[in-house]
């Protein structure tokens, strides 16, 4: 199967350099092993009768998920893929966590609905509006929160006492407050970092998963964006401004040579790194540049959150105890009802990870949106975000999940 029969004329015309040089770079297999799916590319796996253990269903026989109803459920109808409407909050507030930290939270949609909670990305990017309009607000009790240091949580882009653990700890601790047996877990970027973490450490809490933008938080991918392995290539031009700031003598290290400056003693300096690698990471996460996805950078608040928070979690390797924790840990949660979603031109979260968590993990649905880079929000990605959560409705309202 050619290139162009999965990526638009238009965007051959402007961007084929490109677009032909991230395909040579695509670790996968070859595109002939595809089924394209509108702007995705689904990969088959075999369907098991394994039954799925959602224990606030009493009748758990409506969890086994059979190769009839999968075959069967043409007579449903299409998945929707469109954005829900903006809605607002009923309910939000702010669970003390520590002594030192308090996180923001809030609660939209149908507060007798299935829960979901909603993990944002960064770590430190916070939550916004838009992310409640991945879910049926009449199905789903929609729960966003700001981790430590993020968004609207205090005290604002704090490092100490902030770590994968306190946060997987925090999550719990919200859904105890808000007094929910179990929920479903979406996340994206780091947000699918956090889910898995969260999920091996807490599988009889979550009733389905939501992944998109794999990142496993390992060397090769932070190498890939921030050591000028990989994405600095793609993007010559924004990686310029990055790596200016550092000079030649420290450039052995970007990451360690950002944290020095992020910690300074001086606040200007420490607002220059962060607008600096906020507006590095934000030119490259749609497949096209968005400006006003750059303009980020340029807000102090944010950027300083996010980029001090992403640092401190990059030179501590994610708390993670080893490299391969997250794979390795992968049969924790494998009978959990998962989907993987991935654009194909993703230059912060490149493929390969999805793709290792994919092999690691067959028995999640995984699609790779064709034309889309990392944003939640390229059309293709949003649609597959809400189509998957249009799956796990079916399968907990019981009434079978709908085919591909």
């Amino acid at each position: 199967m050619r290139l162009t029969t999965i990526i638009s004329n238009h965007l051959i015309r402007q961007h084929s350099p490109l677009l032909l040089a991230l395909h040579s770079l695509a670790n996968t297999s070859s595109p002939t092993s595809l089924t394209l799916q509108r702007s995705s590319s689904s990969f088959s796996t075999p369907l098991s009768s394994t039954c799925y253990p959602y224990p606030f269903l009493k009748d758990r026989s409506k969890l086994i998920v059979t190769r009839a109803q999968q075959q069967g459920m043409e007579s449903l109808p299409e998945l929707k893929r469109s954005l829900y409407a903006e809605i607002e909050p009923h309910k939000s507030g702010f669970l003390k966590v520590s002594d030192l930290h308090s996180i923001y939270w809030e609660q939209s949609g149908n507060p007798d609905g299935h829960p979901v909670v909603f993990l944002h990305g960064g770590p430190g990017g916070g939550t916004a509006p838009s992310n409640r309009r991945f879910f049926d607000p009449e199905f789903y009790r929609i729960v966003l929160f700001d981790q430590r240091g993020a968004g609207k949580s205090t005290p604002h882009a704090c490092l100490e006492d902030n770590t994968t653990w306190d946060l997987i700890n925090d999550i719990e601790k919200l859904r105890e407050h808000l007094e929910i047996p179990e929920w479903q877990v979406f996340g994206g970027s780091w947000g699918s970092t956090l889910a898995l973490a969260y999920s091996q450490a807490h599988p009889d809490k979550v009733t389905g998963i939501v992944l998109r933008g794999i990142f496993l938080l390992r060397k090769k991918e932070l190498d890939w964006f921030y050591e000028g392995v990989g994405a600095a290539a793609v993007f010559p031009d924004a990686w310029e401004s990055f790596r200016d700031l550092i000079p030649e003598s420290e450039r052995s290290s970007f990451v360690s040579a950002y944290n020095k400056r992020l910690n300074s003693k001086d606040l200007e300096t420490q607002y220059e790194a962060a607008r600096r690698w906020t507006r590095w990471e934000m030119l490259t996460t749609y497949l096209i540049p968005n400006e006003d996805q750059a303009k980020k950078g340029d807000d102090d608040k944010f950027a300083l959150a996010f980029a001090r928070i992403e640092n401190h979690y990059f030179t501590n390797k994610g708390f993670f105890p080893t490299e391969s924790f997250l794979l390795d840990n992968i049969d924790k949660i494998r009978h959990i009802n998962t989907t993987i979603v991935q654009g194909r031109y993703d230059m912060c979260c490149p493929m390969m990870s999805a793709w290792e968590l994919h092999k690691a993990w067959p028995e999640a649905e995984f699609k790779v949106v064709a034309d889309a880079g990392h944003s939640a929000n390229e059309p293709g990605i949003a649609a597959e975000l809400v189509a998957a959560n249009e799956k796990l409705k079916h399968i907990l309202k019981g009434t079978g999940t709908a085919s591909n």
